[in-house]
C-alpha cells in the first residue's frame, strides 16, 4: 500500500471527479448549461480580450529575452553533460508532443473559415490574407507558451533536480512555503481540471475527419461507432508506446514525422499547384514579418467584426490550456541542452513544420478555389460542413484513396504521440514525489492511457457536451495565464540566484 501512499489526490481524484459532474450537468441540463457557459466566454472575450492578448505578445517577447541573454547559457543538466537524443529525434517530440493532430487538421481548411470575414476585407485581399491569418493564430505567439515554460520546466527538473513534477513546484521561487500550502493545491488542481478538459475535447476536432476518410475509402458508413473504434485504436497505439517508456515515444515520434513530410511532398508535387503554393506562403509569410505586431495586438475596441474576440483569443487561450502538459515533456527530454537550444529549438521545430504543414495543405485548398478549380467558400458556405469539405478537396488529388490513408494514419500518430506525452506528465503529476530514476509505475502510466480516452468516448454520445467542455478547458485558460506568469517570473528569480550562486 506504501505506492497509494505517495499518490496526491489533489492532482488526480479531485480534478477528475470534477470533470465527470461538468459532464454529468451538461448531460442534465444541456441547454441551461450551454447558455451560461456562452454568457460566461462572451464575457470573458469582451471584458478579458486585452488580458490575453498582453499575455501573448508579452510571454513571446520573453521568449526572446531569456534566450538572448545570460539565461540562455544555462545548461539544463551537468555543465558538461551532452544531450541525451539527435537533433531529429528531439526536434520530433518537441513538435508532436503537443498540438500536431490539431494543426495537421486545420491546415487543410483554416484558410476557409476566415475568407468571409470583414477583418480580411480591412486588410486586404482573400488570396493575401486568408493564407497569412492562420500562420499568424498558430505561429510564434502561440509556440512561445510552449517554448518559454519548456525552458522553465527543464531548468526546475534538471538543473534544481526537483522530484515534485507539478505546477506550483516551478512557483516555488515566489511562492516559497505556500507552494506546500493552499494556494499550491488550488494550482495544481486547476492544472489538471485543465489537462482533462483540453484533452477530453482536442478528438473533436480531427477524429470525425479520420470517420469520413475511413468512409470514405471503404465505402461503409459513417456512425458513431466507427468513431469510438478510432478512438480505442488511438488509444491502444499510444498506451502500447507509453508503456515501452521513452523508447516507444521516440520511435512513435519519429514515426509520425515520416508519415507526416509523405502526406506534404505527395500534395506539393502531385497536386499540380507547387509554384502557386509556394508563392502564395512566401508572401503569407512576408505578410506575418510586416504586420506582426499589429496582429498581435488589434482589440477591435469597437467590436465591428469582433475577429480577435472570436478568433485570436480563443487561440490563445487553447494554447494556454494545452500548456499544462507539452512544455513539462519538452522540457523534460531536453536535457544536455542550453535554455538558449529549447526556446530556438521549440521555435524552430514547431514552427518550420507548422508553417510547412499550413502553407501546403491550405494553399493547395485556396489554389483550387482561386484558379477556379473547386468552388471552395460556396460548398462551405451551403453546408457548413468542415469535414465533407476537406473529404471534396483531398478527391481532386490524384490517387485520392492514397492520400487519405496516408492522412489517417498521420492523425492517428499525432495523437498517439501527443497523449504519450500527456500520460507520461500526467502520470508523473499524481505523485506527492517522484522516485529517483524520476519514472512513473506502469500501473499509473495504465491508469491515465485509459482515463484519458474514457471522457472523449462518453462525450461522443452528447454534442453539447463536448462543446460545452471545450468552452470551460477555455475558460480555465483566465487563471492558467496567471499561473504561466508567476512560473515565467519564478524562473526568472531562481536563474539569477543560480547563475550568482
Amino acid at each position: 500500500m506504501k505506492i497509494f501512499k505517495n499518490i496526491d489526490p489533489a492532482t488526480t481524484v479531485i480534478p477528475f471527479i470534477s470533470i465527470l459532474l461538468c459532464c454529468l450537468v451538461f448531460l442534465i441540463v444541456p441547454e441551461s448549461s450551454t447558455a451560461v457557459l456562452a454568457a460566461i466566454r462572451s464575457f470573458i472575450d469582451n471584458k478579458f480580450g486585452l488580458y490575453y492578448l498582453i499575455m501573448g505578445l508579452g510571454v513571446f517577447l520573453i521568449s526572446l529575452y531569456i534566450a538572448f541573454s545570460k539565461y540562455g547559457d544555462i545548461r539544463l543538466g551537468g555543465k558538461d553533460e551532452k544531450p541525451k537524443y539527435s537533433g531529429f529525434t528531439w526536434g520530433a517530440m518537441m513538435f508532436t508532443s503537443g498540438l500536431a493532430a490539431d494543426i495537421l487538421f486545420y491546415s487543410l481548411c483554416e484558410w476557409v473559415l476566415y475568407a468571409n470575414e470583414p477583418r480580411i476585407a480591412e486588410l486586404g485581399s482573400v488570396q493575401d490574407w486568408s493564407s497569412t491569418i492562420p500562420l499568424f493564430h498558430w505561429g510564434p505567439i502561440p509556440w512561445s507558451f510552449y517554448a518559454t515554460l519548456a525552458a522553465c520546466f527543464g531548468f526546475m527538473l534538471h538543473v534544481r533536480g526537483c522530484r515534485k513534477q507539478k505546477y506550483s513546484e516551478a512557483c516555488r521561487a515566489i511562492l516559497g512555503k505556500h507552494t506546500d500550502g493552499v494556494p499550491g493545491k488550488l494550482i495544481d488542481m486547476l492544472a489538471v481540471f485543465a489537462l482533462l478538459a483540453g484533452t477530453a475535447t482536442t478528438f473533436s476536432l480531427a477524429t470525425p475527419l479520420m470517420s469520413r476518410a475511413i468512409c470514405e475509402i471503404f465505402g461503409i458508413a459513417d456512425s458513431k461507432w466507427l468513431t469510438i473504434a478510432i478512438l480505442a485504436f488511438t488509444c491502444l497505439v499510444y498506451t502500447v508506446s507509453v508503456m515501452r517508456g521513452m523508447k516507444g515515444v521516440k520511435w512513435l515520434a519519429e514515426s509520425c514525422m515520416y508519415i507526416f513530410f509523405a502526406l506534404l511532398v505527395y500534395v506539393l508535387i502531385f497536386g499540380g499547384e507547387a509554384v502557386y503554393i509556394l508563392e502564395t506562403g512566401f508572401t503569407a509569410i512576408g505578410n506575418l514579418a510586416q504586420n506582426f505586431i499589429g496582429l498581435a495586438t488589434y482589440t477591435d475596441a469597437l467590436r465591428e467584426s469582433s475577429f480577435p474576440q472570436n478568433w485570436t483569443i480563443f487561440y490563445w487561450a487553447y494554447w494556454m490550456v494545452w500548456c499544462v502538459a507539452s512544455p513539462f515533456f519538452m522540457g523534460s527530454i531536453s536535457r544536455g541542452r542550453t535554455v538558449r537550444q529549447v526556446v530556438l529549438g521549440a521555435y524552430t521545430f514547431g514552427l518550420s513544420s507548422t508553417f510547412i504543414s499550413f502553407i501546403i495543405l491550405g494553399n493547395y485548398s485556396l489554389g483550387l478555389e482561386m484558379r477556379g478549380v473547386l468552388d471552395v467558400m460556396g460548398l462551405y458556405a451551403r453546408s457548413g460542413d468542415l469535414y465533407g469539405l476537406i473529404i471534396t478537396i483531398l478527391n481532386t488529388l490524384p490517387l485520392p484513396e492514397l492520400v487519405m490513408i496516408i492522412l489517417v494514419l498521420s492523425m492517428v500518430a499525432f495523437y498517439a504521440t501527443s497523449f504519450d506525452s500527456i500520460t507520461l506528465v500526467a502520470a508523473n503529476y499524481s505523485y506527492r514525489e517522484m522516485k529517483e530514476d524520476g519514472d512513473s509505475s506502469p500501473g499509473m502510466k495504465l491508469f491515465w492511457s485509459i482515463l484519458l480516452i474514457m471522457l472523449p468516448i462518453a462525450l461522443i454520445f452528447s454534442e453539447n457536451s463536448m462543446n460545452n467542455l471545450q468552452t470551460v478547458s477555455i475558460i480555465a485558460a483566465l487563471p492558467i495565464a496567471m499561473v504561466i506568469a508567476l512560473i515565467i517570473a519564478s524562473f526568472l528569480k531562481d536563474a539569477k540566484r543560480y547563475m550568482e550562486s
